[in-house]
This record gives C-alpha cells, structure tokens and sequence, in this order.
C-alpha cells in the first residue's frame, strides 16, 4: 500500500515520516475533515508481541496522550487526540515545521544568545508542566523543536510521568538519555522537578560547549557511571550563562534552582541581538523595553484637550489669565470663608444622620477602550501609578470576576499598560514581574483571548487562554477586590 493513500480512520492521510524515537515513529499527516497538517505519532509495539509488553506500550501511550494533553502551553507540543487503529494507538498532535535542536547544535555549538532564548521558552513550558504536576524525565536537545522563527517547543512526554501516576517504567530500566540525567536520577532515584532543572541544564551546556556535561563515551554505561557521580566538566564558553548553569546542574538536588527561578534567569539574561548575528530568530522579549512616558493622573472633572491641540499663549494673552487666575483665586476664597461661617453657625448634633453616601462616579470602560477596571476606587485617593503605567478607569461594582479576567486579556497585547493595573501588587512580587519585562513577554503575540472563562468558587475564575489564534495554556485564577476593583492576585 502506497504511504500517500495510507489513511487512520478515514480522518488522517499520512503523508511522509518525520521523526521516531524509542517508542514510535512520527509521520507528518493531513487532517482531511479540519484541512490542517498534523504530526501523528504511530506507536511501536515489541517486537516479540507479548501480550504483557504489548498491553503495557498501549498503557504507556495511553498515560503519554492523557498527560501531555494536561499541558497547554504556547512553547510545548500539543496533543490533540489518542486513537487505536491497527490495533496500536496513535497521537494526534500538533505540527510544527522545524529542526530539532540536537540537528541545530550538531555541526558547530550554539551561540550564548542562542541557547538563552531557547532556554527561557522550554523552561517556561517546564515550569507549566511543574506546575500541574508532571515531570519530563526526558529533557534533551532532541526533544526540544525549533523552528525557523526561533519558536521553540519542548515534545516527547512518553516517558514523563504525572505525579501520582502508576509507575509504567519496567524493573531494572531507567528513563532518560545518561548523558542529561541528574545523578540521583542515574543511580536509581525517582526523577521530580530538579532533575528535570539539571536536564535543561545539561542541554544547554551541550548547546554552548558543544558536548554533554559528563563529556562523551561510547558505552552508555561508563557515561552512567559518570552520570551517577554527579562529576562535570566546567564549562568553559557559557559566558554570562555559567553562574546559572552551575546552579542548574548541582549534584545535590536541592542546591538547584526551581524552573520558575530558571525561567526568570535565563530571561534577565537576554540581550539584543542585532539582524544576521543568530541563528535563530528573536522570538522572546529582551529584558528591557523602550522607556515609556510617565502618565499623571488627572482628575476626572478636569478637561484636558488632546495632545497637539494647546494652541501657544502670546505675552498678552499670558497676563488676561494672570489676572483672570488672580480673580479665580479671590472668588475661591470668599466662597470658603462662607462655608465657615455657616458651619460655625450650626455645629454638627450629636445624634444627627449620617449624610448620604454620594453615587458613584465610576463607569465600564467604552468598548473601543476594552473595559478594563482599576486598581484604585474612585471614592479613594488615586494611587500614583507605575512609571510607565497609565491611568485606568474604574469598573462598575455589578461586574463578576469572571468578566473581569475576560476584560483584562481584552486589554492584550495591544494595551499592557493598563492591564498592567489589574494585577496586585502580591501577583507581581511572586513572579519577579517588572512592567518592563511584562510589556516585552506581550509583544511577542499578535492576539490573545480568554475562553471558557467560569466561575469556580468565590474569587476562583477558570479560562482558557489562546495565543496567536492557536496556542492554548488552562490556568485557575484567584481574583481580588481592591477598593472595589477585581484584579488578578495569583494565576496558578
């Protein structure tokens, strides 16, 4: 049978294999009833087709798709769907055009620039799964994918494991390629999150200094057996990377940073770059943005007229408003001593009524201003906003948390200064967040949008948060009131 004329469930024409690994083969495919490209996963049984091995690789694809679709995340792999077909299972993910990057370091070793940028995106994948609970277990340059726009995207969660997940892996094997394994890890320990920060670190040592940690070996159990010790080389051409990389790739597990901590590390570290320098194109935000101008904040009932509109005030004119202020200022005068006047005149009683609270002044937002509340009530004095913030209006008190969430990503990518006043200042300080690094992770999408945005407890939104059009990462958020404003305390 012609591969071309090759079909899974009258759905997927596979058209050309693109990959395979230890547990199948990856065949680029059409999605013939949505007209995409998909990549589709044919997973390879044991050769001597005992029922045991063979039940357990289905098991194994089985947990791979359930746990890889726990993970939505704008720089991982996405697993669309988990089909049997031939009596096997196949993965249905997402395609992505590319080169791996063990293909892209083979030749001559990545630049410091390069592999930073790599780095802050699959340590921002890893940080999510972290987050939910799983663990690679396999974090390797060839299981990292880049494209031609420098987008990287970590794949290949067949040997990752959920925490709480029944253990798939056969007695005596370990899970892993030796040359990126923690120590522990080689010598037998179960893998968690810090194996996965020394595996990442492996793999961009192996990027800028052109060979593994523990160097290279033909037989994989001398490289084990340096695995296990933990000894590496000191790298020599991380530059700037090197403080880092040590940390990362400490034999003591708990002496390494968390993913979290790498992400924001390895983002400090990026720098400009200018056009032909990289190989790879500059698809995450540098670490500063151009200086915004400060806004101040003007009081409502103030008209201010648009920028380039202030037409100049000749000499003459400037004295009328001299003498037109001076005027001002005696009326304002004669009018409080007025108001003192009568209130000495009738003292406040003892058991009068309180006045009356006024109305509230504050509205949604228009539409064309994508309704966006603030962090400070109008009934407040007005916070004085972040150097390169601008002022935003309040929201109406009749608004739920969940269309707040939604109107905060409404505010995205176009407007991060005012969404920048929708988080707390807890939210902040946990993610090391400045608003220059927030501004610049923004301007790497052309749109984003929150779906499936639900009520889950009392301050407890749901939503489903698509990048680019495509791209989807499900988080829980804990919403706050400040000064009758919700703003998002914590994204989890």
């Amino acid at each position: 049978m012609l591969v071309e004329s090759r079909r899974i469930r009258d759905r997927y024409r596979l058209i050309e294999p693109i990959g395979g690994g230890a547990m199948g083969t990856v065949w680029r495919a059409q999605d013939e009833m949505l007209g995409r490209t998909v990549a589709i996963k044919e997973l390879l049984l044991p050769h001597d087709h005992d029922e045991h091995r063979t039940e357990e690789a289905k098991n194994r694809a089985m947990r791979e798709a359930r746990i890889a679709a726990r993970l939505q995340h704008s720089h991982a792999i996405t697993v669309f769907a988990v089909l049997e077909e031939e009596d096997r299972p196949w993965l249905v993910m997402e395609y992505l055009p590319s080169k791996s990057f063990a293909v892209l370091i083979q030749d001559e070793p990545a630049s410091v620039d390069d592999a930073i940028r790599v780095g802050a995106q699959i340590s921002s994948a890893l940080a999510g799964a972290h987050r939910a609970g799983i663990v690679h277990r396999d974090v390797k340059p060839a299981n990292i994918l880049v494209s031609e726009d420098g987008t990287a995207k970590i794949t290949d969660f067949g040997i990752s494991r959920a925490i709480g997940d029944v253990k798939l892996t056969a007695t005596g094997e370990i899970a892993g390629t030796p040359a990126y394994l923690a120590p522990e890890v080689a010598r037998g320990e179960d893998a968690d999150f810090a194996a996965d920060v020394f595996s990442l670190g492996a793999t961009l040592y192996a990027a800028v200094e052109g060979k593994p940690p523990y160097g290279t070996a033909d037989n994989p159990i001398a490289l084990l057996y340096k695995a296990s010790s933990g000894e590496i080389e000191p790298p020599e051409k991380a530059e700037r990377l090197t403080p880092l990389l040590l940390r990362m790739l400490a034999t003591d597990p708990a002496e390494r940073p968390s993913m979290d901590e790498v992400e924001q590390e390895l983002r400090g570290l990026l720098t400009d770059v200018e056009p032909g320098e990289s190989v790879l194109a500059a698809t995450l935000p540098e670490t500063e943005a151009a200086p915004v101008t400060a806004v101040p904040t003007v009081p409502a009932t103030v008209a201010v007229p648009p920028a380039g509109e202030v037409a100049a005030v000749t000499p003459g004119a400037r004295k009328g408003l001299i003498a037109v202020g001076a005027g001002a200022a005696l009326l304002c005068v004669a009018v409080v001593v007025a108001i003192l006047l009568v209130v000495r005149q009738n003292p406040p009683q003892d058991n009068a009524a309180p006045p009356a609270s006024q109305p509230s002044t504050s509205a949604s937002a228009t539409p064309s201003t994508s309704a966006s509340p603030s962090p400070a009530s109008s009934s407040a004095p007005a916070a004085t906003p972040p150097p390169t913030s601008t002022p935003v209006s309040p929201v109406s008190s009749t608004k739920t948390a969940a269309q707040a969430l939604s109107d905060y990503y409404a505010l995205l990518p176009g407007n991060p200064a005012q969404a920048w006043n929708l988080l707390t200042d807890n939210f902040k300080a946990t993610r090391h967040q400045t608003f220059e690094r927030y501004t610049s992770w923004w301007k790497q999408f052309k749109s984003v949008k929150a779906t499936n945005v639900k009520e889950a407890g009392p301050g407890k939104v749901t939503a489903t948060v698509l990048y680019n059009g495509g791209q989807a990462e499900s988080d829980t958020f804990t919403m706050i009131q400040v000064g009758g404003v919700w703003m998002i305390d914590v994204q989890s």
